[in-house]
């Protein structure tokens, strides 16, 4: 009585949830059951560029007053028109993700540019001259404005029934017994490489879920990845145009 309760009670519950994951855009392959809470492995996040060096803020700067009244008094809309030259970097990565090449040669020429910290001469830690040493390249390189960008893809999942009876080994291997819930969040800094005036875009978060057995899990993890990566990079295309383009 007490087994056939037990097994009652099993096939009662429909689902367990299991640990979170978090993993950036440029190290995005699939990691199997290691979960990570800290944004990607040390070594990507060594590969990671730091978003104040790239906008050219400085923790040692020391501003005034005057200085910040003058700043903001000499504010102006950042604008860079429909088919100018931009140079394009994906923090971690030595080359932008194909789709976002595309989807933001939809509306400018593109110059793909590294984002990984030791190929710019930068060391992990807080380096004052990136901000200006890529505006140099750039105007060198008859670019008007540099685009960098960061994204994470957060992901949770859901263990099914059919998972915990593992003793059936058909089951455990073909049937679906796992949820997978995955988000990825994006964000773009655009500098003028005149100025080194700056704005901050951050479109929307898109979600997918997908359904998986053992045997097909990092097929149907990186689709999800794949899917997810192309809504969002269309997205901040757009929203690059939109707040930029005449």
């Amino acid at each position: 009585m007490k087994q056939h309760l037990l097994s009652i009670g099993l096939l009662t519950v429909a689902i367990l949830l299991s640990g979170c994951e978090t993993r950036s855009i440029s190290d995005s392959g699939y990691r199997g059951n290691r979960h990570n809470y800290g944004g990607g492995s040390t070594t990507q996040q060594n590969r990671e560029l730091n978003e104040l060096d790239v906008l050219g803020i400085r923790p040692t700067d020391k501003p005034t007053e005057d200085e910040i009244r003058q700043a903001a008094a000499a504010r102006a809309r950042l604008e860079v028109r429909r088919g100018a030259r931009v140079m394009l970097i994906q923090s971690g990565a030595q080359y932008p993700d194909a789709p976002m090449v595309s989807e933001v040669e939809k509306y400018f020429a593109v110059t793909p540019f590294s984002g990984v910290p030791a190929q710019l001469g930068v060391e992990k830690s807080s380096d004052e001259a990136l901000s200006a040493r890529l505006r140099l390249a750039a105007a060198r390189g008859g670019v008007d404005a540099i685009i960098c960008y960061w994204g994470i893809l957060e992901s949770g999942r859901v263990d099914h029934v059919t998972k915990t009876v593992s003793w059936v080994p058909v089951v455990s291997w073909f049937t679906p017994d796992e949820t997978q819930q995955m988000r990825i969040r994006l964000k773009a800094a655009v500098v003028d490489v005149k100025s080194g005036n700056w704005t901050m875009l951050t479109p929307a978060a898109f979600e997918n879920e997908a359904l998986s057995t053992r045997q097909s899990r990092e097929k149907s993890d990186q689709q999800q990845v794949a899917k997810l990566k192309a809504k969002g990079y269309a997205a901040l295309a757009q929203d690059l145009v939109r707040s930029l383009s005449n």
